[in-house]
C-alpha cells in the first residue's frame, strides 16, 4: 500500500510537471521531505536490520566452517536431549558477526563434543537456559541471551526458545538449532523462518548444507521446505510444543 501511494504521488508530480501546474508542484515539493521522513519511520525495523548486517558483516574472516564430524556431534547431542526432553538452543553464526550476543554468555572456547553439549544443557546447570554459540569449529560460549522474534503471528504454543531462535535468525544470518523441552522436537531457524519437528537425518542434512554451501543451499532448502516442514510459523503442523 505504501509503494502504491508513493507511485501515485510520483505520477501526480509527473503530471504537474507535464502540464506546468506550478502550485501543485510547489505543494508536492513542500510535502516531499516529510514523506521521506515518514517512510524512514515506518520502515525503521527493516532499515535497522539492514544497517546491522552491513556493519557487522565479517567479509574478510577466513573460512572455518564446522567439519562434518563436528556437525554430527551436535546432531547426536540433540537426539540425546530430545529423547530426555531437555531443551537446547545452539547458534551457528555465518557471515554476520554476533560478538554482542557472545558477550552476554560465558566464554568456553572448548572442542565440540556431544557429551559436553549434553552436559551444558543438563537440568539445573548454570548455562542450560541460554544459547550455545558454535563458531570456528569450537563451542565459543554458552548461556547467551538471544533477541526474541518481532513477528506478531507466532503460535502462542511456542516457548521462549523457539521465539529466541526466530529472533536470532531475523537479526543475523545465523542458523539456530532448537530442541523443545516439552515435546523433544528438533527444529532449525534461519532467515526468519522456522523448520519445525525435523528428524535427525533431515536436521543434519539441512545444517550441513547451510553451513557448507551457504546461500545456494538456503535456496535449495526453501524449495523442499513443503516436504519437510512448513517454512512459516503460522502454518506449522498442529503438533503440541
Amino acid at each position: 500500500m505504501i509503494v502504491r501511494g508513493a507511485g501515485a504521488l510520483a505520477l501526480l508530480y509527473g503530471a504537474a510537471v507535464l502540464f506546468r501546474l506550478t502550485t501543485l508542484q510547489w505543494v508536492l515539493s513542500v510535502l516531499a521531505p516529510g514523506l521521506l521522513i515518514a517512510i524512514v519511520i515506518i520502515f525503521q525495523p527493516e532499515l535497522r536490520k539492514i544497517i546491522i548486517r552491513l556493519g557487522q558483516a565479517d567479509l574478510f574472516r577466513p573460512d572455518s566452517k564446522p567439519r562434518s564430524g563436528q556437525i554430527e556431534a551436535v546432531i547426536t547431542a540433540s537426539e540425546i536431549l530430545s529423547q530426555q526432553r531437555r531443551g537446547a538452543l545452539v547458534v551457528f553464526p555465518r557471515k554476520v558477526n554476533i560478538k554482542n550476543i557472545i558477550d552476554t554468555g560465558t566464554r568456553l572456547n572448548a572442542e565440540i563434543s556431544s557429551s559436553l553439549i549434553v552436559t551444558v544443557f543438563e537440568f539445573d546447570t548454570p548455562l542450560h537456559d541460554g544459547a550455545m554459540i558454535i563458531q570456528n569449529g569450537k563451542i565459543v560460549a554458552a548461556g547467551c541471551f538471544l533477541p526474541l522474534s518481532e513477528q506478531q503471528d507466532i503460535r502462542k504454543s511456542f516457548g521462549t526458545r523457539h521465539r529466541a531462535s526466530l529472533g536470532m535468525s531475523e537479526q543475523s544470518d545465523a542458523v539456530v538449532l532448537v530442541v523443545s523441552e516439552e515435546t523433544g522436537a528438533i527444529s532449525l531457524a534461519f532467515d526468519g523462518k522456522l523448520y519445525y519437528n525435523l528428524s535427525a537425518v533431515e536436521a543434519s542434512r539441512k545444517l550441513r548444507g547451510l553451513l557448507e554451501r551457504g546461500a545456494a543451499a538456503t535456496k535449495a532448502i526453501d524449495e523442499d521446505a513443503i516436504e519437510l516442514a512448513p517454512a512459516e510459523p503460522e502454518t506449522l503442523p498442529p503438533a503440541e510444543i
